[in-house]
C-alpha cells in the first residue's frame, strides 16, 4: 500500500497494522457524516434505539458487574499487589495523580452538566406528579448516580487492567496486553492490532464529539459575556485552533510537565469556583442537601444499580436518554481514560488505585453537582421557574445561572477559563493516548506524531461541526460501547487469571524437600535440581528410596504394637508406594507417594542457560494423604528424610485425633483414590 510505504520512509513509530485501518475507518466515517449527515444520523439512531430499548438490561448488568468486581478486589488479598515491581514507587504525588485522572476523566462534563442535568431531572415531564421537594431530591439522586461510583468503575476496570499487565507483567501500555493470559504471545499479532484499532477509533471519536459540542458551549459563553459578537463558525474555528495549539504544546512537553501542571491549575480553579457558589449561594441549604443527598444515595444504591424501570413505562424514555446513554458514553470513553489513568498510576497498589479512582472523584462530583444543582433548583423555586424555562439552552444555562450571583460577569469569565483549561487537558491527554495506541507504546515517538493527532482532532471536529455531522459521530460512538463492554468483561476475567498466577508465584513457599536440608549431599541435590526426570527415573526412586523407607517404618511401627500395611504398584500405572495404618472408629492414616506428571513451560525449555529439557512433561514423586490434603514434591528426600517426613504427619494425625472437635474429619475415611 502507498500509505504503508510512506510510513516506512518517515521517521515514525506508528504501527502500520494499527494506524492504516484506523485512519481509513475514521476518514470513511467522517466523510459519511459530512456528506450525508441526516441519513447517517437517521440509520445510526435506529441502531442505537434498538440497542437501548432491547439490551438496556445488559448495559445495567455489565456496569453492575464492574462495580462489584472492583469492590471485591479492594477487599481481597489482591489489594496489596502493586502496579509494578514490589519495590516500585509512585511517579507522581497523590495530589498530582488525582488532579490528572480527574481532569482526563470527566472534567469538562462537570462544567456543562453541573446545572443542566439536575434541572433536567427536576423538570422532566415523567415526574410532574411528584412534589417539588421530592423532585429536587430525586434530581440530586440521579445526578449522583450518573456521576458516581458506577461511572468511575467503568474507567477503573480498564485502567486497572492496563496498569496491572503493563507494569506487573512488563507488557506494552496497550489494550492488547490485557488479553495476555488468554492469548499469550498472539497479542503481538493481528489479534492485538484489531483490539488497539478499536480502542484508537473509539478514543478519537469520543474526543472529537466532545471537542465539537464543547466549542459550541465556549462560543455561546463568549457571546453571552460580550467578548464575541456572535457564535459563528469563523469564531469556532479560532477557538478550536487555540485549544489544539496549546494542547499539542502541552502533549509534546510530556505528561510530567504540561499535562500535570495544567491538571493542577484546573483542579485549583474548579475548587475556587465551587467555593464561590457555596459562599454566595444558599450555604446552609447546600450543606444540608449534600448530607441528605449522600444518605439518600447510599440507601437507594442497590435499587439504583439494578433498576431498569421495567414496571414504569412512563419513565422508560427518560431511562434510555439518561442512564443508558451515560453508561454507553462512559464505556465508549473508557479506552482513552483508562489508558491515561494507567499511564500515571505506576507504583500504586491495587487497593490504593481502586479506592482513589472510585471514591475521591465520586466524592468531589457529589459535592460539585450538589452545590451547583441544588443552588439552581433553589433559585428556580425562588424565581418562579426562570431557570427551568431555559432547559433547552444547555450551552447557556451555566452562564444564566451565574447571573443570580454577585460579580456575575467576572465569574462567567473565570468559568470560561476553567472550561477552556478542561478542554486543553482532555485534548492533550487524548493526543498522548492516541499516539500511545497507534505506536504500540513506543517511547521515542517524534513530536510530529503528536501534532498529527492534534491536527486530526481539530480538522475533523470543525468539518463535522460545520456540516452538522457531529451528532452522527456521537451516535456511532454510543453504538460501539456495547461490544466494548463485552471486551471489558474479558478484561475482568483476564485480570483475575493474572492475579491468581501472581499470588501463587509470590506466595509459593520453598519446597518441602528443603525443610531438612543441612548442606549434606549438596552436590547430589544440585544434580537432581537441574535434572528433569522421565517416568522410569521416578519409578526407580520409588523402588530404591521410598519403598525401603516405608518397609523400615512398618517394622518400627510393629515393634511399638501398631500394625502398618504397605501397598505399591511399580510395574504398571498408577505407580505409587503407600503406607497405611487402619482404624475401626476413625479414619485411616495414609501417607503415599505417586509418580505424577508435570508440564514444563516453553520459556524454560527454550532457555539456553537452564537445565536441558527435551519433553513437554517431566515426572516427580508427589505425596498424597488419607484426608485429601494437598501433597507436594519430595524428589530430593533421602531415605531417612522420607522416614522423618512420614513421622511428622503421623504425629500431626495423633495430635488431631486427641481433640474431640475434629471428630467430623476423623470419624470417616475421606480419601478418594489419589493415584488416579
Amino acid at each position: 500500500m502507498q500509505l504503508n510505504a510512506i510510513l516506512k520512509n518517515l521517521k515514525t513509530t506508528f504501527v502500520p497494522g494499527i494506524i492504516i485501518p484506523s485512519l481509513l475507518f475514521i476518514v470513511g466515517t467522517s466523510v459519511l457524516s459530512v456528506l450525508f449527515p441526516t441519513q447517517t444520523e437517521h440509520y445510526l439512531s435506529i441502531v442505537k434505539n434498538i440497542l437501548f430499548h432491547n439490551l438496556n438490561w445488559l448495559y445495567v448488568l455489565v456496569v453492575t458487574l464492574f462495580v462489584f468486581f472492583l469492590l471485591f478486589l479492594f477487599f481481597s488479598k489482591y489489594g496489596n499487589i502493586k502496579l509494578g515491581a514490589n519495590d516500585s514507587k509512585p511517579e507522581f504525588s497523590f495530589f498530582s495523580w488525582i488532579a490528572m485522572l480527574f481532569a482526563a476523566g470527566m472534567g469538562i462534563g462537570l462544567m456543562y452538566f453541573s446545572v443542566a442535568e439536575p434541572i433536567s431531572h427536576y423538570a422532566d415531564p415523567s415526574v410532574a406528579g411528584l412534589s417539588l421537594e421530592q423532585r429536587a431530591k430525586d434530581a440530586q439522586l440521579y445526578t449522583f448516580f450518573h456521576w458516581g461510583i458506577h461511572a468511575w468503575a467503568i474507567y477503573g476496570v480498564v485502567g486497572l487492567s492496563l496498569g496491572y499487565f503493563t507494569y506487573r507483567y512488563r507488557l506494552p501500555l496497550s489494550l492488547r496486553s490485557c488479553f495476555y493470559p488468554l492469548l499469550k504471545d498472539k497479542i503481538n499479532g493481528r489479534s492485538g492490532d484489531v483490539i488497539d484499532m478499536f480502542a484508537l477509533c473509539s478514543t478519537f471519536f469520543g474526543i472529537t464529539t466532545t471537542l465539537g459540542f464543547g466549542v459550541m458551549q465556549l462560543s455561546a459563553g463568549l457571546v453571552h459575556i460580550g467578548i464575541l459578537p456572535e457564535a459563528s463558525f469563523t469564531y469556532q474555528v479560532i477557538i478550536v485552533l487555540v485549544i489544539m495549539t496549546i494542547s499539542i504544546l502541552s502533549a509534546t512537553s510530556g505528561v510530567t510537565k504540561g499535562v500535570k501542571y495544567l491538571s493542577q491549575l484546573n483542579i485549583v480553579g474548579a475548587l475556587l469556583l465551587l467555593l464561590f457558589v457555596l459562599v454566595f449561594g444558599p450555604t446552609t441549604y447546600l450543606f444540608g442537601s449534600l448530607s441528605e443527598g449522600v444518605g439518600y444515595y447510599i440507601n437507594a444504591f442497590f435499587n439504583l444499580t439494578f433498576n431498569t424501570h421495567a414496571y414504569e413505562p412512563e419513565r422508560q424514555e427518560w431511562f434510555f436518554n439518561w442512564t443508558i446513554l451515560y453508561w454507553a458514553w462512559w464505556i465508549s470513553w473508557s479506552p482513552y481514560v483508562g489508558l491515561f489513568i494507567a499511564k500515571i498510576s505506576k507504583g500504586r497498589t491495587i487497593r490504593e488505585f481502586i479506592g482513589a479512582v472510585l471514591l475521591i472523584p465520586t466524592l468531589f462530583n457529589f459535592i460539585w453537582m450538589s452545590f451547583f444543582g441544588n443552588s439552581a433548583i433553589w433559585l428556580d423555586q425562588q424565581s418562579n421557574g426562570a431557570i427551568t424555562a431555559m432547559i433547552d439552552q444547555a450551552d447557556l444555562l451555566l452562564f444564566k445561572f451565574f447571573e443570580y450571583f454577585p460579580f456575575s460577569q467576572a465569574v462567567s469569565v473565570f468559568s470560561l477559563f476553567i472550561i477552556f483549561i478542561f478542554f486543553v487537558t482532555s485534548a492533550d491527554s487524548g493526543i498522548y493516548v492516541m499516539n500511545n495506541i497507534s505506536s504500540n507504546n513506543a517511547t521515542n515517538s517524534p513530536k510530529w506524531q503528536l501534532s498529527f493527532w492534534g491536527a486530526m482532532l481539530a480538522i475533523v471536529s470543525l468539518v463535522l461541526l460545520n456540516a452538522g455531522g457531529l451528532q452522527s459521530l456521537q451516535t456511532m460512538t454510543l453504538i460501539t460501547a456495547l461490544p466494548f463492554a463485552i471486551i471489558m468483561l474479558l478484561f475482568c476475567y483476564s485480570l483475575i487469571k493474572g492475579l491468581l498466577i501472581d499470588s501463587e508465584y509470590y506466595d509459593r513457599p520453598l519446597s518441602h524437600s528443603t525443610h531438612s536440608w543441612s548442606g549434606a549431599f549438596w552436590k547430589e541435590r544440585l544434580e537432581r535440581i537441574v535434572s528433569y526426570h522421565k517416568k522410569k527415573d521416578v519409578n526407580q526412586y520409588l523402588a530404591q528410596t521410598i519403598k525401603p523407607a516405608f518397609e523400615e517404618l512398618k517394622l518400627a511401627f510393629e515393634e511399638n504394637g501398631i500394625i502398618a500395611e504397605l501397598a505399591s504398584s511399580l510395574q504398571q500405572s498408577p505407580y505409587y508406594v503407600e503406607i497405611k495404618i487402619q482404624h475401626e472408629n476413625m479414619s485411616d492414616f495414609i501417607y503415599g507417594v505417586k509418580n505424577q506428571s508435570k508440564n514444563v513451560s516453553d520459556y524454560l525449555r527454550n532457555e539456553d542457560n537452564a537445565p536441558d529439557i527435551l519433553d513437554e512433561q517431566t515426572y516427580v514423586p508427589h505425596t498424597y494423604f488419607g484426608d485429601n490434603r494437598a501433597g507436594y514434591d519430595i524428589q530430593y528426600f533421602t531415605k531417612n528424610e522420607m522416614i522423618s517426613d512420614v513421622l511428622k504427619h503421623y504425629e500431626r494425625f495423633i495430635a488431631l485425633s486427641s481433640d474431640q472437635k475434629n471428630e467430623i474429619f476423623l470419624g470417616q475415611n475421606l480419601r478418594e483414590d489419589p493415584t488416579s
